[in-house]
């Protein structure tokens, strides 16, 4: 074979074209931000560079990687902040290859829709069809609006999902090598993004594709070439495993110690919303979608959209008020200025009590197709992505649907360690476009009969009729009370109590205004279901019409395919455009988080080690952590006796009406208050960062523990879990005169003290108790560290001058690289295997 007759086969030049076709669309859509360098200011990404920056700073400074950050929590792993590892290098090159070097969110869309390109090849779709279903995947609306709300990690692990599939249908196809080696390589992609939760998913639908060909492999009694496939496939999946050791390895230690792992220790809670070593019930089940709610694949404002859209770097709530009709609608109404202003705090979104970025919406004519699929595609892949489609959406309603809940989060293991169940619709996402193109070729390769007539005519029939009857009587699809009207509107009247209109007065509009606008605001929303069930209906019946004319004219298929095509993406384009478009971006700055007043006042402190306590409802946003070391932040996944002490103590002392904060905020040596932007207040009462106690009691239970907090004085005394006591008990002592403890040297992941003692004693440190990972030394020789106050470290000292260092160096690094490093090229050599062997096929049935 040489350059020419590989360029003539059109699987190459089909796939030149596509690539080609996908690369303009991405561009095109985030045209001209990308070009320009504005940049979407992104919650989650602002998040992970608050939360990432000392141990960013700190690598740059060093050339170390610190596994251990103390920007937020009062200190952490960084196991699930900023994973990194040295053997990450051998295949993290590969993102920058998979986007094609397209700029910006430009390069993450095409990521997406490459990886369904490959996989649907991969199973022997012609280019043209990949290449419909890639762009269909791609502009799925949910990937659109993770991308604006910083989700990143998420969207990565999603981009390797079809590969990784694409080698498991591969596999049971027969071609065992290749399928294995595109699997692993998948999969391995996919952990290495570190969106477990992801990943885990879509285990279920492998799980359902190998179910399904067992299945036919017992009727074809064909069950040997069944479990070859299966076997190389566990192997590939242990190779992923294995190339990703490190950051799983830390991940599944540290999982226990946090609260995606196991739920307090307390027995103070509610026990019906606990789960056994997993997160709370009511936890998990936030982010439920509403059963009627799931029309949103086929029409997607059913519930209204989103509640908050990013606009010029921020999130600007999506009121009705900013609705083109919605003046007209309170004239009508009767209403006076003062009076329609109050629509501002009714929200488009009504459904689900928490408040969305935008509804999953995967376009009409793919929800045609799908259905198409279910009724005219055969085998046992039409059959795991349909039970995969109803699992999908029978899991993401959550709440909605307790029996089947309740049995995930009670069986099936590691069920109970995610949130937000509308996430789990990714896989409705990834099955109805892949079914909806199998029904697409399916229809297109054979003569057209009476049957594949009446599946076209029932498919794109049932979902003409659900938008037709959205247009008619939208509220079939259920009423517009909203849970957070009542709540918005209360805040909007407090907001103008403040500032200065008269509460009387305020109340009487309020009251009016109430009974009035409730309809009008049915009203509008009523009319955003009608507007997309019609525009939904519009492009059913062009896409459909595009179709009929492909299956019955041959010599007008290419046209009309092609005209297909191009109403899907149309569709989806709109769509996604309300979610992201030129708006959402600004303006590059230099640095992401600024610092303000607030800030500046306090770096000007030179100490190394001191904490901070942002105020009010600024102890959970994450910008603190950029500049300081916080008591508060966010993270997912912080350590569960942490979070008792937040739920318990520390959030009452950050809205203290008064400024004062308890004894537990002065041992975690909170040294100032921060007050919004403007002002900072010093705490007299923090400890520093080690202090000598002179009583430690101890506590049989968790509870007593933590209960003590409330009436020891932490400068004097400790309370310790009885297990500690072999360590501490008769170790403390009174103070004499000249005793001193001082930190000399601050790192991330190393701590310095100078001890001089006449009696020795218990020293406690501020610092984060985490129960592996730390060694301490005294003069070089290693001692146990123990824990007291419930969350902080503590150590016995012999009486005279000492030097204490604390490092955290978790052993296991070396290890788990070695592991990685082996199984990365053990993947390679298996791609290179996969390949000789494919070439050594094509060679054969050239020859043949």
């Amino acid at each position: 074979m040489n350059f020419k007759s590989i360029i003539r086969r059109p699987a190459v030049w089909g796939t030149l074209i596509s690539i080609a076709v996908m690369a303009i669309v991405a561009i095109a859509f985030f045209y001209p931000d990308n070009f320009d360098g504005n940049v979407l200011s992104q919650e989650d990404v602002r998040q992970g560079i608050a939360n990432g920056e000392e141990a960013r700073a700190f690598q740059e400074a060093t050339g170390e990687t610190t596994r251990w950050t103390n920007s937020l929590f009062s200190g952490m792993p960084t196991f699930q902040i900023s994973p990194s590892y040295p053997s990450d290098g051998l295949f993290k090159w590969v993102n920058s290859v998979y986007s094609l070097g397209l700029p910006g969110c430009s390069g993450l869309v095409m990521m997406m829709m490459l990886g369904m390109y490959i996989m649907l090849m991969a199973i022997g779709m012609r280019w043209y069809y990949s290449l419909i279903g890639a762009l269909a995947w791609g502009f799925s609306s949910y990937y659109i609006i993770i991308i604006g709300a910083g989700h990143l990690w998420k969207f990565y692990t999603l981009t390797y999902v079809p590969p990784t599939l694409g080698g498991v249908l591969l596999a049971y196809r027969g071609r065992i090598a290749a399928g294995a080696a595109l699997g692993a390589f998948g999969l391995m992609m996919q952990i290495s993004w570190n969106h477990i939760q992801m990943t885990y998913y879509f285990m279920f639908v492998v799980a359902l594709i190998a179910l399904c060909c067992l299945i036919s492999a017992l009727r074809k009694k064909a069950l040997k070439v069944w479990g070859k496939a299966t076997g190389a496939l566990l192997v590939a999946a242990a190779l992923a495993v294995g190339a990703n050791a490190p950051n799983l390895y830390f991940t599944s230690r540290y999982a226990p110690e946090s609260i995606r792992g196991g739920h307090s220790e307390l027995t103070s809670g509610d026990a019906e919303s606990t789960t056994s070593k997993g997160l709370d019930k009511d936890y998990i089940t936030q982010y439920s979608y509403g059963k009627m709610e799931t029309l949103t694949l086929a029409i997607p404002n059913v519930k209204g959209g989103a509640s908050a859209l990013p606009s010029g770097g921020h999130l600007q709530f999506a009121s009705l008020a900013d609705l083109p009709g919605a003046a007209d609608a309170m004239k009508k109404a009767g209403l006076d200025g003062n009076e329609r202003m109050l629509l501002t705090a009714y929200s488009q979104y009504f459904g689900e009590p928490e408040s969305t970025n935008g509804p999953v919406y995967v376009g009409v004519i793919i929800c045609a197709l799908f259905l198409l699929g279910c009724l005219i595609v055969k085998g046992p892949v039409k059959w795991a992505l349909l039970l995969a489609t109803i699992l999908s959406i029978a899991l993401a309603w959550g709440r909605n649907f307790m029996p089947l809940t309740d049995f995930f989060i009670n069986i099936v293991p590691g069920y109970n360690k995610f949130r937000t169940p509308e996430s789990i619709l990714v896989i409705a996402q990834f099955a109805m476009p892949v079914l909806g193109i199998m029904a697409l070729r399916e229809l297109l390769a054979k003569p057209l009969t009476r049957n594949t007539k009446r599946a076209f005519y029932a498919a794109f029939g049932l979902v003409g009729t659900v938008c037709l009857i959205g247009w008619i009587s939208p509220s079939v699809f259920g009423g517009t009370d909203y849970d957070g009207d009542l709540s918005n509107l209360n805040s909007y009247m407090m907001g103008a109590i403040q500032a200065g209109q008269p509460a009387d007065q305020i109340q009487q509009i309020f009251a009016r205004a109430y009974t009035h606008i409730s309809p009008v605001a049915a009203d509008l929303r009523h009319g955003l279901v009608a507007a997309d069930s019609l525009r939904s209906l519009i492009y059913l019946l062009l896409g459909g019409g595009a179709l009929w004319i492909a299956m019955r004219s041959q010599s007008r298929r290419w046209y009309a395919l092609g005209a297909l095509g191009l109403l899907i993406v149309a569709d989806l384009y709109g769509v996604d455009k309300r979610y992201l478009n030129h708006e959402s971006f600004n303006r590059p700055v230099r640095q992401v988080i600024t610092a303000d007043a607030a800030d500046r006042a306090i770096l000007a402190d030179t100490a190394m080690n001191y904490r901070v306590m942002p105020m009010g409802q600024d102890i959970v946003r994450p910008d603190r952590s950029y500049f300081h070391k916080s008591v508060g932040g966010y993270h997912a996944a912080k350590l569960a006796r942490y979070n008792d002490l937040l739920e318990g103590y520390i959030f009452a002392d950050a809205v203290s009406p008064d400024g004062q904060v308890s004894p537990v905020s002065d041992m975690l040596n909170v040294k100032y208050l921060i007050y919004g932007p403007q002002q900072v207040v010093v705490n007299p009462g923090a400890l520093g960062n080690a202090w000598f106690v002179e009583n430690v009691e101890f506590a049989a239970t968790p509870d007593e523990e933590f209960m003590a907090l409330s009436a020891i004085d932490p400068a004097t005394e400790a309370v310790a879990d009885i297990r500690f006591r072999p360590m501490l008990a008769g170790k403390a002592t009174s103070k004499a005169p000249g005793d001193t403890i001082y930190e000399t040297s601050y790192a991330p992941d190393r701590l310095t003290y100078n001890v001089r003692s006449a009696n020795g004693g218990v020293a406690v440190f501020s610092e984060v108790y985490f129960p592996w990972g730390w060694e301490a030394t005294i003069d070089g020789k290693p001692v146990e560290i123990g824990r007291v106050n419930y969350i902080l470290r503590a150590l016995a000292v012999e009486p005279g001058e000492h030097q204490i260092v604390m490092t955290f160096k978790p052993a296991a690094v070396k290890t788990t690289c070695a592991v990685a490093t082996v199984s990365v090229l053990l993947i390679y050599l298996l791609i290179g295997a996969a390949i000789t062997l494919s070439i050594r096929r094509g060679k054969g049935a050239d020859e043949a």
